[in-house]
């Protein structure tokens, strides 16, 4: 079969949806089938092809709330015109899915789409993109949610769209079938008798770094040493190229990534320059363009401030300029004389973790962003794994922590303490979410859980070891593909459940 994915974003870029897309599109490559992802295009990608699977990269950011730029009308195009015998379109609010409102009607294909968690549905800004959806998923064939109850599925049964199955999702046996380093701790210098605490998660500012790092400031364990590894990655950005441009070109690419880091020699040079080509018409048209610039750029960051101010009220919008007046100061020393409150909420990432590495001498903070293999060690070779994201809807982490057999701590975020049940791998530390669904632990709450889980190391090892048997019988990837594969090919009617 011919099957075209489609998701935001895709590898080299590291997160949950890219690695679930990639996981199943390969898998069912070496199935036999024809596989095909559209996706972002990024600067760091200079492939057409990955493990077997095909890449088609557009040059679009956005979704229907925030609006979409760039080849919107050229990635419609290729999806109406593109011979498959199904589609697969992974999340909702983000381009890949929003943009193909429009031409779903006119697509053949089978199509199933996974929701994902529809993370802004308690968002105001969204209510009217909403108020649509239950039109729009009913021109799927078919429906995959990853949890029993949650948010998308309960809105799917509420407006009584019923094609659809669950279908967890897992971690890599090929990943996991690893060998434990015993020089992993030695290398990267941490006692062997530390009890080891790994996180994983993007450096988005959703992931619960701050309020985890807060929590490990404040840790009080029997333990005679701790250790916090903290693995991230900075997201990557978009690549959007115009139409003129030579989309295959490496030095269009590298031309368009330069763009932003060109240093521009001081005002009066280019006015001088300006003059005697163009003379005082040509200054005066460059001042006009120049002008248009700062006010359209005054507009946007009021829009954006209206925007923030309708979902999270004055406090967000304190916040976020608290927030950057806290990153143009990060290197200055004015910082040093400011209170240390003030510079908690400047910059409260920052802070907490300039405190965290401030600890006594029984704890170790490791801030990292380690390489795959290097990060799967990690995993064998931890204690427990501590997660305190603000927003998720299935977390691969807690998936790939019970494939290491390694036990987990999270707070009640998305289908966590589904995951925990499933795997009889997790803990679940209290937490109580907002108006709009987000989950926020109390620091201290959380230091108090970790202390408890790592003082008892006997219980820990049985939650490892029940974990990774889970894991092992139903939560690789080879058996989550397989139920992909079966409903890619199925040729029932919408209405048949799996």
């Amino acid at each position: 079969m011919r099957l075209l994915f489609c998701c935001e974003f895709y590898y080299p870029s590291v997160g949950g949806v890219q690695e679930v897309m990639r996981q199943i599109a390969e898998r069912l490559v070496l199935r036999g089938h024809d596989v095909t992802v559209a996706t972002t295009r990024l600067a760091e990608r200079n492939v057409d092809e990955y493990n077997g699977v095909k890449i088609v990269q557009f040059g679009v950011t956005g979704n229907l709330v925030r609006g979409m730029e760039g080849e919107v009308e050229l990635y419609r195009q290729f999806v109406r015109t593109f011979e498959c015998d199904a589609i697969l379109i992974k999340a909702a609010q983000q381009w890949t899915f929003d943009a193909l409102w429009p031409v779903l009607d006119a697509k053949q294909a089978r199509k199933v789409f996974i929701p994902c968690g529809f993370s802004g549905l308690f968002e105001p800004s969204y209510s009217s993109y909403f108020d649509k959806i239950p039109d729009v998923l009913r021109k799927f064939d078919h429906l995959i949610f990853y949890t029993e109850k949650y948010r998308d599925v309960d809105f799917a049964r509420r407006h009584n769209i019923n094609h659809f199955s669950i279908i967890p999702n897992g971690a890599s046996e090929s990943e996991f079938g690893a060998q434990r380093d015993p020089t992993f701790r030695q290398r990267n210098g941490i006692p062997e008798d530390s009890a080891v605490l790994l996180t994983v998660g993007s450096m988005t500012g959703m992931k619960g770094h701050k309020e985890l790092l807060e929590a490990f400031v404040h840790l009080k364990t029997k333990r005679r040493h701790v250790t916090l590894i903290m693995n991230g990655n900075i997201p990557s950005n978009p690549l959007l190229l115009s139409h003129k441009e030579n989309l295959d070109s490496k030095d269009s690419r590298e031309q368009s990534t330069m763009r932003t880091a060109y240093s521009y020699p001081p005002l009066w040079c280019r006015v001088s320059k300006v003059y005697q080509v163009e003379g005082l018409e040509g200054v005066a048209k460059k001042s006009l363009q120049r002008v248009y610039f700062i006010l359209n750029t005054i507009q946007k960051l009021f829009l954006k401030t209206i925007r923030v101010y309708r979902e999270e009220g004055m406090i967000g919008v304190r916040s976020r300029i608290l927030r950057r007046i806290g990153t143009c100061l990060q290197d200055s020393e004015l910082l040093n004389y400011l209170p240390a409150a003030v510079r908690a909420s400047l910059n409260p990432m920052s802070y907490w973790m300039a405190e965290a590495q401030r600890t006594s001498n029984n704890k170790k903070l490791v801030i990292t962003d380690l390489s795959r293999e290097e990060l799967v060690q990690a995993y064998l070779s931890a204690d427990l794994f501590v997660f305190a994201s603000n927003i998720e809807y299935s977390p691969l982490v807690l998936f790939e922590a019970a494939a290491a057999g390694l036990p987990f701590l999270s707070v009640p975020v998305g289908n966590s303490e589904e995951i925990a049940k499933w795997t009889g791998c997790g803990l679940i530390c209290p937490a109580e979410k907002d108006d709009r669904g987000y989950t926020r632990v109390a620091p201290t709450v959380l230091a108090t859980e970790i202390a408890k889980a790592i003082e008892d190391g006997p219980r820990l090892k049985e939650l490892g070891r029940v974990g990774h048997a889970n894991w092992r019988e139903n939560f690789t990837w080879d058996v989550i593909a397989a139920r992909y594969e079966a409903l890619l090919i199925l040729q029932s009617p919408k209405s048949k459940k799996d």
